[in-house]
This record gives C-alpha cells, sequence and structure tokens, in this order.
C-alpha cells in the first residue's frame, strides 16, 4: 500500500539512503554463493557508517532469499546478521526504518516501533491520483472509482492516472476512462481473454430467463456501482447454474469472463489436474478475486470435478472458502458452479446459505433453435443463404445449442463432400444435407447414453464424505 512511496517521501524530508533488492544482488555479484548473509550484512553496515538515517525497502523480499531456499545450507542464519546491523545500528546512534509486508525479523521486533498502513480510502484515491496525474483529475468522481475498486495500492492509482495524464481528449469523461483502464488493466482476471471466444450473455437464445436473472442479481450489482451504493446492493454469495451438456452453461462464464474481465477468475479441472498441490493454486484464485471484489469465482463443471469421490481435499476446501466469504470485499465475491448432474455434488457445497440462487439452462424450443440456427446461418457464405431452419429446426427437438452447431458444420461437411465428388444432381436439396447430419448425430447421441449407461454400472459406490 504505498510503503516505497512512503519511504521515499521521508528520504527527501530527513536524508539519508534507501536500501533496496537492487543494491543487494549487485553486491552479491562480487561475493560468494554462499556468502548472502554478509553479503547483507556489509550493505547495510555501509549505509550506517554513511548516514543518520537508512531506509530498507522490501525487506519481506531480502529474507525470502533464504527462507525459500530448501538447499541452502545455513538456513536461518539471517537472524544472527540482522541482529548484527541492529546493535551496530544502536552502537552509531542510527535508524533504521524498514519496509516489509511480512513479519519482521525477530531482531528488529524487539527493538523497534512498528505502524502499519491503513486501507486506502476515496480521499486517498484523490490525493495520489492528483499527485501522480495533475489537476487534471480534480472532477474524477473518487467515491466512484473507490466503490469499483476498493482494494488498490499506490502502485496501481500511479499506474492507471500517469498513463491517463497523457490523453489528449481533455474534455472527456475522465472517471469513466479512470474505470476502463482499470477495468481492463489494473484488475487481473487468470482468464486470457484472447483465447476465450468473444460472446455476449444475450447471444444465448432461449434462456431470457437466467440472462435476467443473472444481470439482476450478479452484474448489476458489479457494474452498476452507484445504484448498488444507494440501494444497498451485494452479488449473489453462491450460485449454481444447472442444465444438460451443451446448453449454454460454459458459454455464460464466457460471456461474463468478457463482460466483466479484470473481476472474473476461473476454477477448473486444469485447476486440479489430479495432484494435491492444487490448494495454493485455488486459495491464490480466491485471494486475488477478494482483492478485486466485486468480483466472480466461475467452478466450470463442478459435478465432474466430484463425480470421482477422490476430491475430499478439495470438497473441504471449498467449504471453508464459501463459509469464509463474509466482511467488507468477501462478501461480493460471488462463486458461480455449474453442473450437468446435481446429484454429483457434495450436498453441503449447494445446501441453502451456501447456493442462494438456483439457474436453470434448458434445451432449447422450437422457437429459440430456429432463432439459433438463422443466426448461424446469416454468418455463413452467400451459399447457405437459401438453407431453411425452419425444417431443421422441426427435426431436432431435444439437442442442444452445441448440437446445433455441430449439425451446421456437419451439415456443410456433407454438401462439400457431394459437390467434391461431382454428386449434386443427386436430387437432395441444400437442407436435406443438413437434415441427414441431423439423424447422424441422432444415432451417435444414443451410443453415448448406452455408454454412460453402462458406465454408471460400474461407477463405484460414493465415499462416506460425500453425504456429510
Amino acid at each position: 500500500m504505498g510503503r516505497s512511496t512512503i519511504l521515499e517521501l521521508l528520504q527527501v524530508e530527513f536524508g539519508g539512503t534507501i536500501v533496496n533488492t537492487g543494491q543487494f544482488v549487485a553486491r552479491l555479484k562480487s561475493q560468494h554463493p554462499l556468502a548472502i548473509e554478509e553479503s547483507l550484512t556489509e550493505l547495510l553496515v555501509d549505509a550506517l557508517d554513511k548516514d543518520e538515517h537508512v531506509f530498507v525497502d522490501d525487506l519481506h523480499l531480502l529474507m525470502q532469499v533464504t527462507a525459500n531456499c530448501h538447499s541452502y545450507p545455513r538456513t536461518g542464519f539471517l537472524e544472527y546478521a540482522f541482529q548484527a546491523v541492529v546493535s551496530h545500528a544502536q552502537a552509531k546512534k542510527r535508524k533504521l526504518i524498514l519496509a516489509t509486508s511480512g513479519t519482521a525479523p525477530e531482531a528488529f521486533r524487539q527493538r523497534a516501533y512498528s505502524h502499519g498502513f491503513q486501507e486506502f480510502t476515496a480521499e486517498d484515491y484523490r490525493q495520489l491520483a492528483l499527485a501522480f496525474g495533475g489537476s487534471r483529475f480534480s472532477n474524477v468522481d473518487y467515491e466512484k472509482v473507490y466503490r469499483f475498486a476498493p482494494r488498490l495500492n499506490a502502485y496501481s492509482i500511479q499506474k492507471a492516472f500517469h498513463w491517463m495524464s497523457f490523453a489528449t481528449d481533455s474534455s472527456s469523461n475522465e472517471t469513466a476512462e479512470v474505470l476502463e483502464f482499470l477495468r481492463s488493466q489494473a484488475l487481473v482476471s487468470n482468464v486470457a481473454l484472447n483465447e476465450v471466444a468473444a460472446v455476449k450473455l444475450e447471444d444465448l437464445k432461449g434462456a431470457d430467463d437466467v440472462i435476467e436473472k443473472l444481470i439482476a442479481n450478479i452484474v448489476l450489482p458489479m457494474e452498476d456501482d452507484e445504484l448498488s451504493e444507494k440501494l444497498d446492493l451485494r452479488p449473489k454469495r453462491g450460485v449454481l447454474l444447472l442444465g444438460p451438456p451443451g446448453t449454454g452453461k460454459t458459454t455464460v462464464g464466457k460471456a461474463l469472463a468478457h463482460r466483466l474481465r479484470g473481476k472474473f477468475f476461473l476454477l477448473d479441472g486444469t485447476v486440479i489436474s489430479g495432484t494435491d498441490r492444487f490448494y495454493g493454486h485455488i486459495h491464490r484464485i480466491f485471494s486475488e478475486a477478494k482483492e478485486n471484489a466485486p468480483s466472480i469465482i466461475f467452478i466450470d463443471d463442478s459435478d465432474v470435478i466430484f463425480e470421482s469421490g477422490e476430491q475430499h481435499g478439495l470438497y473441504r476446501y471449498l467449504l471453508t472458502m464459501l463459509d469464509g466469504l463474509e466482511g467488507n470485499s468477501a462478501g461480493r465475491v460471488c462463486v458461480i458452479m455449474t453442473a450437468m448432474d446435481i446429484s454429483h455434488i457434495p450436498p453441503a457445497l449447494v445446501r441453502s446459505g451456501r447456493i442462494e440462487l438456483w439457474l436453470e439452462m434448458r434445451l432449447p424450443d422450437l422457437e429459440s433453435r430456429t432463432a439459433i440456427l438463422a443466426a448461424i446461418r446469416d454468418k455463413l457464405p452467400e451459399v447457405y443463404q437459401k438453407l431453411d431452419v425452419h425444417r431443421i429446426a422441426a427435426a431436432t427437438d431435444g439437442l442442444t445449442g452445441a448440437d446445433l452447431k455441430r449439425v451446421i458444420d456437419d451439415g456443410k461437411n456433407r454438401y462439400a463432400f457431394s459437390l467434391s465428388q461431382s454428386q449434386s444432381q443427386s436430387g437432395l436439396e441444400l437442407t436435406d444435407y443438413f437434415l441427414q447430419a441431423v439423424e447422424l448425430l441422432n444415432q451417435d447421441k444414443e451410443k453415448y447414453r448406452q455408454a454412460m449407461e453402462t458406465q454408471r454400472e460400474l461407477r463405484p459406490q460414493r465415499p462416506p464424505w460425500f453425504d456429510e
């Protein structure tokens, strides 16, 4: 929260030397690889001999040099080095001012005064923005900026307003520009949007009721901070998005990722990947979501993750995380879980209180199937514009939106193959190739259904913890 900035201001006020990690690394170049403690001691002692005030920045990073290296033979010896530095400072009647994000070494804690930073307020945002960006930003609504991103540090504020100071259109809405910059640059999710298909919630046909509830209960409290402040709105704490495969559950996640950007975090099977080392990754996702609150943690295919019954640790961990979403920032984190089969999710995860909103993605009806097919057809080359989407829609009862996309792709391939074999005079119309694709897809789905039935019969029973 601006430790380096405070040290710089103190140096200007009192004079002295700032010791940082760059100087430490430079000192190490001429030392033995195992002389880390000696290098740090010499660096600090030399600074104390030179100036009355010595400011040590990023002390936690200096301590991690030896603490995180398990093969280092002198683990823990750094405390003795710090003891020597403190004794030297006392003997010289010098002052050491330390900045750290962690716990200070015992040698310093015994003889030092400590002072921590409070969370920034909207007024702190204003003061820092004017210092970094100039008077142009005097009209920015800092209460609105603060409500949108209440956990920014001084570096993020400096970066945003320094960048904004180069904007040429001084008549534009600075508040909107600042929010847009923070959304796209300062608040970073774990999703690379350039690798996610650009879709919108409105692209989901036949799911109007689901979209309306998502916007009312999640998107609105996150996007309209002024209204949320006025009416005391918060996103739902837990949401279950239930529906058959291909009905658009993952598409909802893609749309939310693009709409909310730095406030969207994904947790799926790739995070777990069959190892017990995923706890740190999940903890980091939850921590970053809290930092960027209001935000979303999107757990895709949650039923698949728990179906094997082997993820007891993950189950317990998620219970802890969900129950811990309280307080100022954590209370504005929404966890959305998607599932195809609710019976594969431990009941404790979806009980009342943890899941506040149930949404069901249904198979598209005739009108929705027609709209989906028409939307796909309209993006195809001219040759496909005569495609009778009404006939295809009538033949696709029980298919999902993903199935309809496959029908179009398969139909195109069948039609192209016919042309390549000079069989286009076989009496089939353009639409007939797509109706053939429907038949073949239904045959594949029946084979899949039978295979799944066999798999269920062989599936082991659930572990005792599942129904706790």
